[in-house]
């Protein structure tokens, strides 16, 4: 299926809301007002079931006159916002139809940059965060290289800043905080393909609950806890 089926099968099917993307969206895209209410009309005019309305339908509508209608349809087209589209039907006979395909795929490709946007600025927010929380649990601040270090596990070894902060907290525990002793958290949880702080979880019990043994006399288990495991001593 063609992005732009998908996209109208997505349209009918309710997922996209043509309206609210649009008027939030045509001024960036440089379209005028008096060009978005005609759009408008043309957009009730095919959900009433005709799809080709004529300069005269519309500017019924509209404080336009049939020309200024047809001039604007003309720039629509030119600017690659409208296309008028051909079919046949089960007799041969041809018909037209505007298309607002174009502009609604301009639409959905305008939300999906603003999208990225907000979750780019939210993670440069958490990075910002995991700066300032380095700087607490060390006391100080950091030092350039520090920071470079801590920009090469986001940047070149691509670890989110929630696990880096649960790195952190494991050197936390373990009262060695050290960039050193959090790079080796790091490596060996990319090397272990350790990824959501699910799996953090996961692996940081197996080697807190140490020495599982049945009691004689209850015949119950008992576990010995450990709090925190060394991750400089692991060589699996």
């Amino acid at each position: 299926m063609r992005q732009e089926e998908r996209l109208h099968h997505r349209i009918e099917q309710g997922n996209v809301n043509i309206s609210q993307l649009f008027f939030r969206h045509y001024k960036q895209l440089q379209i005028a007002d008096v060009d978005a209410m005609l759009i408008m009309q043309m957009v009730a005019f095919q959900s009433a079931g005709n799809e080709f309305p004529t300069p005269t339908d519309l500017s019924g509508r509209m404080h336009l006159t049939e020309n200024e209608v047809t001039v604007i349809l003309q720039k629509l087209m030119q600017y690659g916002f409208l296309k008028i589209v051909q079919s046949r039907d089960e007799k041969g006979v041809l018909h037209e139809r505007f298309s607002l395909a174009p502009l609604w795929l301009r639409l959905t490709d305008q939300l999906q940059l603003e999208q990225e946007q907000v979750v780019e600025d939210t993670e440069k927010v958490d990075e910002g965060e995991l700066f300032k929380l380095f700087e607490q649990e060390f006391g100080r601040f950091l030092s350039p290289m520090e920071a470079e270090s801590i920009s090469m596990w986001l940047d070149d070894d691509a670890h989110s800043p929630e696990i880096i902060r649960a790195a952190l907290k494991e050197a936390v525990l373990a009262q060695k905080v050290s960039l050193r002793y959090i790079d080796r958290i790091l490596f060996e949880w990319k090397k272990k393909n350790i990824k959501s702080m699910a799996e953090v979880e996961k692996h940081a019990k197996s080697f807190r609950a140490v020495g599982i043994r049945p009691n004689e006399q209850e015949k119950t288990v008992k576990v010995k806890r450990v709090p925190f495991y060394d991750w400089l001593e692991d060589r699996d």
